[in-house]
């Protein structure tokens, strides 16, 4: 009987689970905004410091903010890599405007809370439960929060790369998906610039004289557009677009910032390939791309399946029944992590919708099942 001595076990407290999320989500921290990211990085410092754990502050690097990790002082050896970010999409303002912090029947609102603040304070919530009870965890515990991972983690990746490789088991803290699923698997992400020189020339007197670049990255958008291939996983998006000078000038140059997902290593090198070998279309006219693969495709293997049977096992602990998500278009910190080899459980956090927009939210009935297993995978894991 263990399940249903384990599913009426007190002590996860939902409002104070919640009141915790909302400490974090009030403070706002846009990617691109180090000094408010880094608020939010006071502020978990502060919380973990309380704790006892020794932390490590990096300073952040290209306008972005600092690097958090705090770890156990017990344990010795690999342990658990705990993953979270503490950036989010939402300009300062949100809060004020269409994502004020508001509860309504089961959904909570606010900038960032389901993408993912209710997953990060999740982790913290989840370790101080155990040193609450006298309980420390079997493997030392390593909770790292990245500072710009909502824009490609550019300035964390190597820290997580070279944290991971000293860890057993990664457990990333990002939103949970459509009931009581977590991520098992992800694609791969690329991102590319395109740039094209024409010539400019006057629109009236001159046009033959012209050769346009904005034409040109027309058809290459059509061309680039055109690889999507949804039988073989790979999506290509054209997601912005800049180019000309003025409505009566021929356009003498247009870029194009490009985004690219493959589930597979074979096809993110033969995609990206295909970018960086792109030809002219139009006559007299130069085409260059940059870019690559920066999310390495994340699939479940053999240890990432045990790592999600154990969270299986757990979850019947209070009576429910976890799955996983077939593999997911959208790119985490857990890609890097998984390419390592790290078996690797992802969507861990807060369960809801809305990630990245105006209606963003979680679901309170989730915080408690949701924290229970946080807690019981940092209790058990060996």
């Amino acid at each position: 009987m263990v399940a249903e001595r384990r599913k009426n076990e007190p002590g996860i407290d939902a409002e104070e689970v919640l009141a915790g999320i909302v400490e974090w989500v009030s403070i706002e921290s846009p990617s691109h905004d180090a000094k408010s990211v880094n608020r939010v990085v006071d502020h978990v410092e502060g919380q973990f410091r309380d704790l006892g754990l020794s932390i490590e502050r990096t300073a952040g690097v290209n306008g972005f903010g600092d690097i958090l990790e705090c770890r156990t002082p017990w344990g010795e050896g690999s342990g658990i890599l705990v993953l979270a970010h503490l950036d989010t999409v939402h300009p300062i303002g949100m809060i004020e405007k269409d994502l004020k912090i508001r509860r309504e029947g089961d959904s909570v609102f606010g900038p960032g809370i389901y993408d993912m603040k209710a997953g990060g304070y999740i982790a913290y919530y989840a370790l101080r439960h155990l040193i609450r009870q006298g309980k420390k965890t079997k493997l030392p515990v390593t909770f790292m929060f990245i500072p710009e991972e909502e824009v490609g983690s550019p300035t964390s990746r190597a820290r997580i790369e070279a944290a991971a490789r000293g860890h057993r088991y990664a457990l990333v803290m990002e939103p949970g998906r459509d009931g009581d699923r977590v991520v098992t698997s992800r694609k791969g992400v690329g991102r590319f610039v395109m740039t094209v020189k024409g010539r400019a020339a006057h629109a009236g007197a001159k046009h033959e004289d012209g050769r346009s670049a904005i034409l040109e990255m027309a058809r290459q958008v059509l061309r680039i557009e055109g690889k999507t291939d949804y039988a073989r996983g790979v999506t290509c998006n054209v997601g912005l677009v800049n180019g000309g000078t003025g409505v009566n000038v021929i356009s003498a140059q247009c870029t194009a910032e490009i985004d690219l997902r493959v589930p597979t290593t074979e096809l993110a090198e033969e995609m990206t390939h295909w970018f960086l070998n792109l030809e002219p279309i139009g006559k007299d006219v130069e085409v260059s791309v940059e870019g690559g693969i920066n999310r390495p495709p994340y699939r479940k293997d053999a240890g990432i399946a045990a790592l999600f049977q154990k969270a299986q096992t757990i979850y019947r602990e209070i009576g429910k029944e976890l799955r996983d998500v077939p593999l997911t278009g959208g790119g985490s910190d857990g890609n890097f992590t998984a390419a390592l080899g790290i078996p690797t459980l992802d969507g861990l956090g807060a369960d809801g919708k809305g990630a990245h927009a105006a209606y963003e939210q979680i679901y309170y009935s989730s915080l408690v099942p949701r924290t229970y297993l946080c807690t019981r995978l940092l209790e058990t894991l060996e």
